[in-house]
């Protein structure tokens, strides 16, 4: 199929707390309501055996190592490629993601200190060698973010160090200086209204104002 058919993905990323997650749905909402043909997603999940892989993965009662952690990730990535992304892609549709590659690069690789060059292999397999059209980084300092996840009940991610969310954001902040024309770095401390109008304003440029 020509890929200039192809609809557009667009993912969220960004440390826990950062907003991520409801900016997702709020630009889901947003183009359901103008009628756009759009599918929404999920890492750890997207898939039934995605979701059982996300169960395992923030079961903060389990023990994973951290090369088991990687291609559990990398599993439930690959079943949603197959399965939710790229068919969809196919189709002509928008997909939006909550968390897609860039999260095992800034989670494995810069905060697990797993090899780069085994995550950018396998990522390319389990991606099909996909990437996203748009990323939204919602950056937030790693002291908020465990400020604001800190009431919760917190799940095994969600339990690790201020370190290690400090080597996670400066991850991503470096994923996002390399990668400029995919990459959009919010300020995740502005108010959700102006994320909103900012997520929407650049997702409508994506999309050319063409529904």
């Amino acid at each position: 199929m020509d890929k200039s058919k192809y609809g557009k993905l667009i993912s969220f990323e960004g440390i826990e707390g950062s907003g991520k997650s409801t900016l997702a749905q709020e630009l889901y909402n947003y183009l359901t309501s103008q009628n756009y043909n759009v599918v929404f997603t999920r890492e750890p999940g997207g898939t039934i055996l995605g979701e059982k892989i996300r169960e395992l993965l923030l079961d903060e009662n389990l023990e994973i190592s951290d090369w088991s952690e990687l291609f559990l990730f990398l599993a439930s990535r690959y079943e949603n490629t197959k399965n939710v992304i790229l068919p969809n892609l196919k189709r002509g549709y928008i997909v939006i993601s909550d968390r897609y590659l860039d999260s095992t690069v800034a989670y494995q690789g810069y905060g697990r200190g797993l090899s780069f060059k085994i995550i950018e292999m396998l990522n390319s397999i389990s991606t099909m060698d996909i990437k996203p059209d748009l990323t939204f980084l919602i950056d937030i300092p790693e002291e908020i973010s465990i400020e604001r996840i800190k009431k919760k009940n917190l799940d095994r991610i969600e339990s690790e160090t201020i370190e290690f969310y400090k080597k996670v954001r400066n991850g991503y902040l470096e994923l996002a200086k390399n990668e400029p024309q995919r990459f959009i770095v919010l300020d995740g401390s502005l108010e959700l209204s102006k994320l909103k109008e900012e997520v929407i304003k650049s997702t409508m440029k994506l999309l050319g104002g063409e529904k």
